[in-house]
């Protein structure tokens, strides 16, 4: 008689903002790649990704998460205590209605929706998720190339680029902190995509982009400390 071998599971991945656009390609994605996904949305959650979840009934968990909201993190934290999560993803982010529009002259309410939304909700969900990622896993958040401070000779977009740049800062904070011991960590410069963020006018579309990202996100699993990487895993400028 031989022995039983252990059966292996899915690794699993949680993506924060994944109703649609990036989120949702990345999570079809790393379903294609035999991956288990928790997916997270505003309720109701939008048909494409209830399509998704019925196409993939076993592997697709959607959740609940409104990450401006303290308390909706904290519920799903506590939700999902139990839970091994290979890969913590935060996708999530917005600007605002006129992003051309001089930082002195956007108003507060503005302002404190984009540095909510793309600041201090990503590092929330940080805090609530990071006891149940592995020392092998990885955390990692969707920033942007217009994050750079080194790379900003054009300016414009000046409450996205900084709120971008702020998370950047936030993360080499918590990076600090954590030291080596912890999992990776990864902040991702996608590129400029079409998306209802980037807009028609962007070059690059999902289906040719997509693969890169989650290679690189992948390819951080068992790395130490944080990097700055755009989808092709080349370090971008601080």
């Amino acid at each position: 008689m031989t022995e039983e071998q252990p059966q292996r599971t899915k690794p699993t991945a949680l993506l924060i903002g994944a109703s649609r656009g990036i989120g949702l390609a990345i999570s079809q994605e790393l379903l294609r790649r035999g991956w288990q996904v928790v997916a997270t949305a505003r309720q109701p959650s939008p048909a494409a990704l209830l399509e998704l979840a019925a196409r993939h009934p076993e592997s697709l968990e959607i959740q609940s998460l409104d990450i401006t909201s303290s308390e909706s993190i904290k519920i799903l934290a506590g939700a999902m205590s139990d839970r091994r999560l290979d890969v913590v993803f935060v996708n999530a982010g917005t600007t605002n209605d006129l992003p051309d529009q001089a930082l002195g002259e956007v108003d507060m309410d503005a302002f404190q929706k984009v540095m909510l939304t793309n600041v201090l909700g990503p590092m929330r969900v940080i805090e609530a998720f990071r006891l149940r990622v592995p020392a092998d896993g990885v955390i990692g958040v969707m920033s942007s190339g217009q994050g750079s401070i080194g790379n900003n000779v054009q300016g414009r977009r000046e409450l996205y680029r900084s709120s971008k740049a702020a998370l950047n800062q936030a993360m080499r904070s918590y990076a600090a902190r954590q030291g080596d011991a912890g999992p990776a960590l990864l902040l991702l410069a996608p590129g400029w995509i079409r998306t209802g963020l980037g807009g028609p006018q962007a070059p690059f579309s999902l289906e040719e982009t997509i693969p890169d990202i989650v290679d690189v996100l992948i390819a951080r699993r068992g790395q130490r400390g944080l990097a700055y990487l755009d989808r092709f895993g080349q370090p971008v400028a601080w």
